[in-house]
């Protein structure tokens, strides 16, 4: 569920939050930013060829799953648009 009143991250902040230099893991869909630190899937940062950190929209064009595989995961912040 995404909330009202989420602070904004720049990219720079969001690639900070890759499973390497900070401990959550984070990554951003259509402007969204959510936590995937949890999930077995994003384990040190990434998820198959994906890194975390990172804005993944176009990427998703091409996985095997919809966009759908965001719901399962908290809605914690809207990536600041450059």
């Amino acid at each position: 569920m995404i909330k009202e009143g989420l602070p904004e991250y720049s990219e720079s902040q969001l690639a900070l939050r890759n499973g390497q230099d900070k401990p959550q893991i984070w990554v951003a869909y259509k402007n969204y930013i959510y936590d995937v630190s949890d999930s077995r899937l994003w384990k040190n940062g990434m998820h198959y060829e994906h890194w975390a950190g990172q804005d993944l929209t176009e990427e998703l064009i091409d996985a095997p799953h919809s966009d759908t595989v965001f719901s399962k995961f908290e809605v914690i912040g809207i990536l600041k648009s450059n």
